[in-house]
């Protein structure tokens, strides 16, 4: 099932997920919801609490293009090491549509992770896979990657998506 990702300014996005105790039926339902999600808007990355869920998921695929998918989940994942070298790279969220800025992050990362068979593993990351894993995991933490920015750029697409959402709730009252 496609579930509505919330936008900024909703309060939600600033949640600080609580972790799986175990994965269930529920949770693996959430999973699936997600990956439907995230393919159809269409993603990298989807952290639950972008669909109102405060649960530590993340699902990601970042193939691109023709490339077969390769879905990846991650559940309570933390990131156990951070790589000195940095890089940046223009970044874009489902949370905040058509919006994208440069954002440095360190450029590797190691995740441990459960899967959803609920085994512990680790992950090492690279490329885009780490950006993505770093930017979801900011989201289970209650950061927008518009945190990493000035607070000038933060402030002005801040005011713009709140701008947006007063003038959605006044055309969805009048429907």
């Amino acid at each position: 099932m496609i579930r509505t990702i919330l936008q900024l300014p909703d309060p939600v996005l600033r949640k600080v997920s609580t972790p799986v105790q175990k994965i269930d039926a529920e949770i693996k339902k959430l999973i699936k919801d997600m990956f439907e999600t995230m393919y159809d808007a269409p993603g990298v990355g989807l952290a639950a609490i972008q669909i109102g869920v405060a649960k530590r998921v993340v699902t990601i695929d970042a193939t691109r293009g023709d490339d077969e998918k390769d879905p990846m989940v991650f559940i309570n994942p933390e990131i156990v090491s951070v790589s000195e070298e940095k890089d940046s790279k223009e970044e874009g969220c489902l949370s905040i549509s058509e919006f994208y800025e440069e954002v440095e992050r360190p450029s590797e990362v190691k995740v441990r992770y459960m899967d959803e068979k609920g085994e512990t593993k680790e992950i090492d990351a690279d490329g885009l896979l780490a950006r993505a894993l770093q930017h979801e995991i900011d989201h289970l933490n209650g950061v927008l990657f518009i945190d990493h920015i000035s607070k000038l750029k933060r402030d002005r697409v801040t005011k713009k998506f709140t701008k947006a959402a007063k003038v959605n709730k006044r055309v969805a009252a009048a429907g």
